[in-house]
């Protein structure tokens, strides 16, 4: 989690209170020299806020310090001329994270170097695979619950990662119902248009009496109408 209140090697380093030997920085991110390298081209990568473990970084950080890291990982292997690498994260203390500020590390092998991450681990027994079964399928059931709070039921592989992503596709699904209602009235303020226009027309008429030896003319209204291909008509 993050600390308001902390003593932290990292972000004296961050905020220029240590020295330190940077290899790479950008506004979220620094990269620089291990002090106790396991081989020479070890390098820490760090984010600038500070998050104790994997649990609080949120996700979108989480993967920039990664493409960080592989970034650094091919300069060092360049470098070094070691092709052999690890990516190592220590998360908590029981997972060997000594300085509690979130890192990364960047790790070039050679053979023979006196380090190693045993694995598989030997002081393991091989389960049977129902077990295994048994917990692929929980994971695949937390990883599936809208509900889940942490992107793991109440294990908190996501953390603050995955409520943020959350937020942000309910703001997103919202902002497309009110894009839908705001065309929807600008729709209705549309006024309908007539498919028959009455059109008052004047026109002239010959009325023929006996008694009156000169046609006299005549003046009324006619009311058109549409036709049956759409055309405007008028009573003949």
């Amino acid at each position: 989690m993050r600390q308001a209140n902390h003593t932290c090697t990292f972000c004296d380093i961050v905020h220029g209170a240590g020295e330190v030997s940077l290899c790479y920085e950008d506004s979220d991110a620094l990269a620089f020299m291990d002090i106790q390298p396991v081989n020479a081209g070890h390098v820490l990568v760090v984010p600038r806020t500070h998050y104790e473990g994997l649990a609080d970084v949120p996700r979108q950080l989480t993967m920039h310090l990664f493409d960080i890291a592989v970034q650094v990982a091919d300069v060092v292997r360049q470098v070094t001329g070691c092709d052999d690498m690890n990516i190592v994260v220590n998360s908590g203390e029981a997972a060997g994270q000594d300085v509690l500020h979130y890192h990364v590390h960047v790790i070039p092998r050679r053979t023979g170097d006196g380090f190693d991450v045993p694995l598989p681990f030997g002081g393991s027994e091989m389960p049977d695979r129902t077990q295994l079964d048994a917990m692929a399928a929980r994971l695949i059931a937390a990883l599936r619950d809208p509900m889940r709070d942490g992107g793991g039921g109440g294990g908190g592989g996501g953390g603050s990662g995955s409520r943020r992503d959350a937020e942000s596709e309910r703001t997103s699904s919202a902002t497309r119902h009110d894009a839908g209602a705001i065309r929807a009235r600008a729709v209705e303020r549309v006024a309908p248009i007539a498919t028959v226009r009455e059109v008052p027309v004047m026109r002239s008429t010959t009325v023929h009496r006996d008694d009156v030896a000169d046609a006299v003319p005549r003046r009324r209204w006619a009311v058109p109408y549409e036709g049956p291909h759409g055309e405007l008509r008028t009573d003949p």
